[in-house]
């Protein structure tokens, strides 16, 4: 049985490709025995409330986490290792945070307090369970604040120079966390110790000019998930954490016409990242569905979703089962079930011999679809030959080393 196309809880019809969800974000707690979205109430078009979803159990289930008023779209929710709801809404200047927990037949609600900036946008579930950070981008820096976990309502956390978006955990303690930087009209991936005031240290700079953003991480293998224009243009690429070896572009990670994005990684794959399976969503003018794929394997290799899938979201298990939540008029909630494929073995000697042909050959990066893109960085240049100075488009067929990154002492190998 092939990942995705498989049995699921309450066996939702499939579609090739899954028909939109038209739902809010659907975030997975740390430990993946939670989840939480904004659901529509009923058959009406525009009342949403928070809904918490139990995955660890024999089946999924739904709480909903209604109010008295309900929730406008832009509210966000995260759930907790403890199963409350984290809410963050959006009133005049400000953003209220609190607690949500069904209580009886009701709904209970914790005040945590208020942060007054203009935007303010939580991150993923801290990999403690416990607590909750966010973002507050200024013209200047970002603040990381506390907003769950703290001991007296929202705490100022550090302030990190430049405008910053996304974010990413890059240990299994809640303590460095991966944000994407702008500076000077450039996007780097940077990474900030929360446990020494924000310190920051640069994680991604494969070229001087190159837009370098982190799209996900596992703590357990190592492996990151990069988007980049390094190679001339976006490209979706991956390395490993204190690695010296290349961040690579697969070529089977740019389907002609479609978009492709990764959500989930397999935890518990040790210092193996080449093994872990990867989930991505992949995007056509007829739809969204599934895709796995391993760094060994080097093939994508695409799968319907269920209907209704909530696309984007999904988890993996560490055995190497794909779980893809869904909804539709019939099943309220469902999860379906898949296991990753194989691969086949790779012919490393074939690959080498290809690869020498190619430099010989020198044919364009397009005429090479099933190797790997790599590129160059200034700084894998020996110390005794310094690049006059970096191309701006960069050279093709290179490698590119990560930039010194933080844990370097993880001992993965490479």
């Amino acid at each position: 049985m092939t990942a995705c196309a498989v049995e699921a809880v309450g066996s939702p019809e499939f579609a090739e490709p899954a028909e939109s969800a038209g739902c809010a974000e659907f975030t997975v707690s740390a430990d993946g025995a939670y989840a939480a979205r904004l659901a529509l109430m009923g058959g009406s078009g525009d009342a949403w409330f928070p809904e918490r979803w139990t995955l660890d159990g024999p089946e999924p289930y739904a709480v909903p986490l209604p109010l008295d008023q309900p929730e406008e779209p832009d509210t966000q929710v995260l759930p907790l290792a403890d199963g409350r709801v984290l809410v963050r809404r959006r009133v005049a200047d400000r953003h209220d945070l609190c607690l949500l927990y069904p209580a009886g037949p009701g709904t209970g609600q914790l005040p945590v307090g208020t942060v007054t900036c203009p935007e303010l946008t939580l991150l993923p579930p801290s990999p403690d369970g416990r607590c909750a950070y966010a973002l507050a981008v200024g013209a200047r820096s970002t603040t990381v604040w506390l907003v769950a976990g703290g001991t007296f309502g929202p705490e100022w956390v550090a302030e990190v120079p430049g405008r910053c978006t996304g974010g990413v955990w890059l240990d299994r303690t809640g303590r460095i966390l991966a944000l994407d930087r702008e500076t000077d009209g450039v996007v780097k991936g940077v990474a900030v110790d929360l446990a020494r005031g924000g310190e920051v240290t640069p994680l991604l700079q494969i070229t001087e000019e190159s837009n370098d953003r982190l799209l996900l991480a596992d703590p357990d293998s190592g492996l990151l998930l990069i988007r980049s224009d390094a190679p001339g243009h976006d490209r979706l690429g991956w390395g490993v954490l204190g690695s010296r070896r290349p961040v690579r572009f697969p070529e089977c990670l740019r389907p002609a016409d479609l978009t492709v994005t990764p959500f989930a990684v397999q935890p518990g794959q040790m210092l193996t990242p080449e093994s872990c399976a990867v989930a991505l969503r992949i995007d056509g003018a007829a739809g969204s569905w599934v895709g796995v794929w391993r760094p060994a394997g080097r093939r994508l290799h695409q799968r319907p979703a269920p209907r209704g899938w909530l696309a984007g979201a999904g988890l993996w298990t560490r055995e190497g089962v794909l779980r893809l939540p869904y909804a539709t008029d019939a099943v309220a909630y469902g999860v379906a079930y898949g296991v990753a494929p194989l691969d086949a073995p790779v012919d490393e000697q074939a690959e080498s011999r290809t690869e020498a042909r190619a430099r010989t050959e020198a044919p364009a990066s397009g005429d090479c679809p099933n190797r790997d893109e790599v590129t160059e960085s200034p700084q894998a240049k020996s110390a005794d030959r310094e690049p006059s100075g970096a191309p701006r488009t960069p050279v093709m067929c290179r490698p590119v080393p990560l930039q010194q990154a933080p844990l370097t002492g993880r001992g993965v190998p490479g």
